[in-house]
């Protein structure tokens, strides 16, 4: 009875991270398909932004890992609230990139953005690592995806 118990408790929260963490995929592409054209093609690229289509499988791959941090984090014995409220919060600074980039226009602003979430993702890198470290590993290239975008996202500013 209480593996039983157990086994629905573990799919339950992998089902809840799962829609919240892609809630955040799902508000992003709609701002993006939404708001993106003309817009985004009349901007002047580096040489090394990457073609568009890789967008869509690198960020499917981050978001899953993603889900797996939090819930193998969730699942640990010394897991601590504060840290999946900052996992939350988070996920908000995600979504909200894409509105302000995509649906907004607003690379500057976007820019910020992305600052506040890097700071978030290394905080909870530092806070799963306590806990969980296939957490913590599960973080590491979403944090180096979004140094890339940082840096992206400040050559669009400066090139526009």
């Amino acid at each position: 009875m209480y593996i039983m118990f157990m086994l629905k408790n573990k799919i339950l929260s992998f089902f809840i991270f799962f829609i919240i963490t892609f809630s955040a995929s799902f508000t992003g592409g709609l701002v993006s398909i939404s708001f993106k054209e003309p817009w985004y093609s009349s901007l002047v690229k580096s040489s090394i932004n990457p073609p568009d289509w890789i967008f869509a499988p690198v960020w499917s791959a981050l978001y899953i890992m993603m889900v797996l941090a939090i819930w193998f984090f969730w699942h640990s014995k010394k897991k601590d609230l504060n840290t999946v409220y900052i996992y939350f919060i988070h996920i908000f600074f995600n979504t909200t990139w894409s509105i302000v980039f995509f649906g907004l226009h607003q690379i500057f602003f976007a820019l910020i953005i992305l600052i506040i979430l890097i700071i978030l993702i290394i905080i909870l890198i530092i806070r799963f690592k306590r806990v969980n470290f296939v957490s913590y590993f599960l973080m590491i290239p979403y944090l180096l995806w979004c140094f890339y975008a940082l840096f992206l996202n400040y050559n669009l500013l400066v090139l526009n």
